[in-house]
């Protein structure tokens, strides 16, 4: 029968003995907390936001100035962050679900905006000095291109202007100042990659 040696019966236990002193002497390592309000790895979220369209309605400067309405018709500041990666432009729509004609209504269309950009000042449509470079504004329901400001019919409900702004995978969509809102949906829906929105209302 072979005896095991007193030195090789201790080696086990010495082995157990050194590795939990090693552990006790390595420095602790501290988790790092994600920044405030955002989770650990999460992306931030594409939004669109406005400085003007407070409490979710619209001030008199921003309804429109005809059947029956007086307001400045000036389109609202705008601002937004975060688009996809590869946004390479951006289309920015008006549109009211609410309104009575059995398919809504298209109350402004901005295409080929510049992917640099982040956000459009108070009555840049229509001016070319605060339009970005490039941005092509086309035709709404009121027949022409241009910021057209909401004006429900007179004691229907508040209707919803929902303004979205479409993040593309492409510089510049085929269209000119005619071409009809349904026709930039249908470019725009072929060429997206991630969409942002924000909804007012405004009733009389």
């Amino acid at each position: 029968m072979k005896i095991l040696q007193p030195a090789a019966l201790c080696a086990p236990l010495a082995t157990v003995v050194l590795s939990a002193s090693l552990g006790a002497l390595a420095p602790a390592r501290t988790a790092i907390p994600p920044l405030s309000g955002q989770a650990s790895g999460a992306p931030m979220t594409f939004a669109l936001t406005s400085t003007d369209l407070k409490d979710g309605g619209f001030a008199d400067r921003q309804v429109l100035n005809t059947f029956g309405c007086s307001g400045g018709n000036a389109s609202p500041q705008l601002s937004w962050n975060s688009p996809p990666d590869g946004t390479k432009s951006f289309v920015l729509t008006m549109f009211d679900p609410d309104a009575p004609t059995g398919s809504g209504f298209w109350h402004w269309v901005v295409v080929n905006i510049p992917a640099s950009t982040s956000g459009l000042p108070n009555g840049a449509s229509k001016d070319a000095t605060k339009l970005p470079v490039g941005a092509l504004e086309t035709r709404t329901d009121l027949g022409a291109p241009g910021y057209g400001g909401p004006c429900p019919p007179a004691g229907d409900k508040p209707h919803r202007y929902i303004f979205t702004l479409h993040a593309l995978k492409v510089e510049k969509l085929d269209v000119d100042a005619q071409t009809s809102a349904a026709l930039v949906g249908f470019n725009v829906h072929m060429q997206e990659i991630g969409q942002a929105t924000l909804t007012a209302r405004y009733g009389r």
